[in-house]
């Protein structure tokens, strides 16, 4: 099987040497060295053939993906991160963790059409709260709203998703190139609209990656309102996590949020 994982990257960093990889260097439009030349990381750029490398800041690794889906030629493609990737190997936080190879997901995609990573669990919080607790409320609220206009059959599907307490995060996946091509069809089509209603023009560096953080909470909604049989499988995060950091600042914007609220 021909496949291919994309690896989004805005900076050099190691990568597995496996001919699945193909490293993307994601945002490249603009981007310069020192000497104010075309920035070159040494990886395929997002910004060559049909592309969105513009809207990265935006979009982020999503301008990767439409790279991939617009510029590849693959019977399976996948979408991993620089210090994030799908592993058979379990846990880790280092290169001793093994990456997926090409042999094992050949193996894998023999009884399944579709891969992703195991997923988050929130707990006390809905994928709705989560997000409006990190996020703005009307970013949801469109995306709900261009669902119900032009994608009505997966209206049941979103509002389910967004009472649940776990999703399947990080805009990481691998697909058979049929399922590829229908996600990212109807997904940049959802996006392109969002972008169209939305006024970001007062948001945050952060908060303005609305359309990478809302293309997160859309997967789940795909794969159930289309019953796509599909194989969950570890994934590892390649440097350490501080999660009382991480916890910390999700305390914050939570109080945060409900200050605004009052």
């Amino acid at each position: 099987m021909n496949a291919k994982i994309i690896v989004a990257t805005h900076k050099p960093y190691w990568m597995p040497e496996d001919d699945l990889y193909l490293p993307v260097h994601v945002g490249a439009e603009g981007k310069t060295d020192a000497d104010g030349n075309p920035l070159d990381l040494g990886y395929v750029k997002d910004n060559t053939g049909d592309n969105i490398s513009a809207k990265n800041k935006n979009f982020c690794e999503l301008t990767g993906l439409y790279w991939a889906w617009k510029n590849l030629d693959a019977d399976a493609l996948g979408l991993a991160h620089y210090r994030r990737h799908f592993t058979l190997k379990g846990g880790g936080g280092d290169k001793k963790t093994k990456p997926i190879t090409g042999a094992e997901l050949e193996g894998l995609l023999a009884n399944t059409d579709v891969i992703l990573p195991k997923k988050r669990n929130y707990f006390i919080e809905t994928n709705y709260s989560q997000y409006v607790h990190a996020h703005h409320a009307i970013d949801l609220e469109t995306t709900r709203a261009i669902l119900q206009e032009k994608y009505p059959e997966y209206l049941a599907a979103y509002d389910a998703s967004m009472k649940r307490t776990s999703g399947h995060r990080f805009n990481m996946f691998i697909m058979k190139r049929e399922f590829f091509d229908a996600y990212c069809t109807w997904l940049f089509a959802i996006l392109f609209e969002l972008e169209n209603r939305l006024d970001i023009s007062e948001y945050s560096d952060n908060d303005a990656r609305v359309f990478g953080f809302v293309s997160e909470r859309l997967l789940d909604v795909w794969v159930d309102a289309n019953g796509i049989d599909y194989k969950e499988i570890p994934y590892v995060f390649m440097e350490k996590q501080n999660w009382m950091v991480k916890g910390g600042n999700f305390l914050k914007r939570k109080v945060a949020s409900g200050e605004e609220k009052n």
